[in-house]
């Protein structure tokens, strides 16, 4: 075949397969040139225009056109300054190995950052405008914020203009605020850091006396040179919020104060403050003396709960103000029937109850003598072991007054107390009956023991009282109905023995004791029957949650208003019995 006879027939094959025009890319085109640019980087190669020098001789080779295009940095200076036209260029103030890291990450793409390498990296990324990297030297640093170190990573965005690091510091910074204090960079804050700080309207503490307490220690920290800045930094602290026994005991016999005119000035107008609004509660407020943002106002509900199908408990948090219920991570081992408390609305304690577990066979169960805590300051939430009670108890009851936790009854009618400032358990007086499943409300300085179960008479309509500075206990005014497994709440001098069940049946019915009348008396029912409630007071309302309607678990909250006598009913979307609950401050994952 001639060549003429060829080329006829592949025109022919071409037009008969009508091939159209197609557009094909190699993807691995330009990791592959990237690949060969970086590779012969390293070997100096002759393609290579520019060498960058740091301040320790360190040669760093690269081109001037890659360079430029990766960052506007490369880009001013090699086509608008004079280094332009020079093959050799200084880079100041820049560390050899941080350069050579972020020349191979221009060239490739990919860097490695550590927690000990970041804080180099940032400044150097900063300098050259490379923004993934910033950003990614900012993600890591906001992992790495803990109460140690969140204020001098704070300056050191706030040096280096990382907004977004700054901001999350200072929330950190915030809502920390009582762990941040406890470590040695609070303590080597100037007086005006100190000032900036305390003075925020939403700092996170419970109680101003924690702001207090951080400001003394700062001071003694440097006596000689702090004391004369103390009355501009006690200028900040909310006197006027602090509690009148905390005052008395710790405020008004500080050497410190005592001894400082313009102090002595402030705690005056402290006392003066609260003496007015004892006779006048609609005094005007300043803003010494409005309550900070995430004080006592910002609270939540623990709410614990039992799973009867996985036999193991269920702890979640219930927000009054969207009436959302969350279940939290899991926090404490399968328990049934412990104690529940709350101190200052802090420190959450569990004690006691009964332990489920599988012995290979069935599930099995022992009585328990254990006590645990959890701090709702912290950022990380973990049940820390306290010591064990003298006891095993469960189905107890427990009240909380002047600091110390009383224990009381469960399979008998001993009582014991843990001192929180000793950290110790002793016994005290018996209550006058063993009795189980009952409530108890702190009133007037007084523990009541109202209603519960025994084995010779059942469900009862006693109520015992307890004087903790006679150690004795007395019979008080029976309710009109028997009660265990009740509720009860204590708001503004009355305390409330709610639903429970007489044996028979569940209740709805209320019942409010007058201690000054001596007497109890009905209230609004419920709309619905409850059987081992959990029962809060929060913001001059009562909140019953859950509970049981045997067979079945109740997913609603009932909310007591004490003005009205009335009872308001909203749904909550739960899976399980709840008998508990406390009031906290709320979590910072919240």
């Amino acid at each position: 075949m001639s060549v003429k006879q060829m080329d006829s027939t592949q025109n022919l094959v071409l037009k008969s397969n009508k091939c159209e025009h197609e557009h094909f890319k190699n993807s691995s085109h330009k990791d592959r040139v990237f690949e060969v640019l970086q590779s012969s980087r390293n070997r100096d190669d002759i393609f290579c225009d520019v060498k960058l020098q740091t301040d320790d001789g360190t040669i760093v080779f690269g081109h001037k056109n890659i360079l430029a295009s990766a960052t506007p940095y490369f880009n001013a200076m090699f086509s608008s300054f004079a280094e332009s036209n020079k093959d050799l260029v200084n880079i100041g103030k820049v560390d050899s190995t941080i350069l050579q890291l972020l020349i191979d990450y221009i060239y490739t793409g990919e860097i490695m950052i550590t927690q000990e390498n970041v804080q180099v990296v940032l400044p150097a990324a900063d300098l050259f405008q490379l923004d993934y990297v910033k950003q990614v030297c900012v993600e890591i640093l906001q992992k790495l914020l803990n109460p140690s170190n969140c204020l001098g990573i704070k300056v050191f965005a706030d040096l280096h203009n990382c907004i977004e690091l700054l901001s999350s510091c200072e929330s950190y910074i915030k809502k920390q605020f009582l762990e941040v204090v406890e470590h040695d960079e609070f303590l080597s804050l100037s007086s005006e850091e100190v000032i900036k700080l305390i003075s925020c309207n939403d700092i996170y503490v419970p109680f101003e006396e924690e702001v207090f307490e951080s400001v003394i220690k700062w001071v003694k920290h440097e006596l000689d040179h702090r004391k004369e800045l103390l009355p501009n930094v006690m200028e900040h602290v909310r006197l006027k919020l602090i509690s009148k026994e905390y005052f008395l005991e710790k405020i008004v016999d500080e050497p410190l104060l005592k001894n400082n005119p313009k102090c002595k000035d402030y705690v005056f107008d402290a006392l003066h403050f609260n003496l007015i609004k004892s006779v006048n509660s609609s005094i005007p407020l300043t803003i010494r003396s409005k309550p900070r943002q995430f004080s006592r106002l910002q609270q939540v509900f623990l709410v614990l709960g039992w799973s009867v199908i996985e036999l193991k408990s269920v702890i979640s948090w219930y927000d009054p103000a969207t009436n959302l219920l969350r279940i939290a991570p899991k926090m404490i081992e399968s328990y049934k029937g412990f104690g529940l408390c709350v101190v200052k609305d802090q420190f959450v304690f569990i004690m006691g109850g009964i332990e489920y577990f599988y012995n290979g066979h069935k599930y099995t169960y022992r009585l328990m003598r254990s006590v645990k805590m959890l701090d709702m300051s912290s950022s990380s939430l973990c049940w820390v072991s306290k010591v064990d009670m003298l006891v095993s108890r469960k189905s107890f009851g427990i009240g909380v007054l002047d600091n110390c936790i009383y224990a009381i009854g469960g399979q008998d009618n001993s009582v014991e107390v843990f001192n929180l400032d000793t950290e110790q358990w002793k016994m005290v007086s018996s209550m006058i009956y063993d009795k189980n499943n009952f409530g108890v409300g702190v009133l007037n300085n007084r523990i009541y023991v109202v209603g519960g179960y025994n084995d010779y008479n059942g469900g009862t309509k006693s109520v015992e009282c307890y004087n903790p500075s006679l150690d004795k206990w007395n019979s008080v005014a029976e309710m009109s109905s028997r009660r265990y497994n009740v509720g009860v709440g204590v708001w503004d001098g009355i305390m409330y023995a709610i639903g429970g069940t007489n044996g028979s049946i569940p209740l709805k019915s209320v019942e409010a004791y007058n201690p000054v009348a001596g007497v109890w008396s009905s209230i609004a029912d419920m709309h619905l029957c409850r059987e081992n409630p959990g029962v809060v007071v929060y913001d001059g309302l009562l909140y019953v949650i859950g509970g049981i309607n045997e067979p079945k678990y109740l997913n609603s909250v009932e909310i007591y208003n004490p003005r009205s006598n009335s009872w308001s009913i909203k749904t909550i979307s739960i899976s399980h019995q709840i008998y508990g609950a406390v009031v906290v401050i709320r979590p910072l994952h919240l």
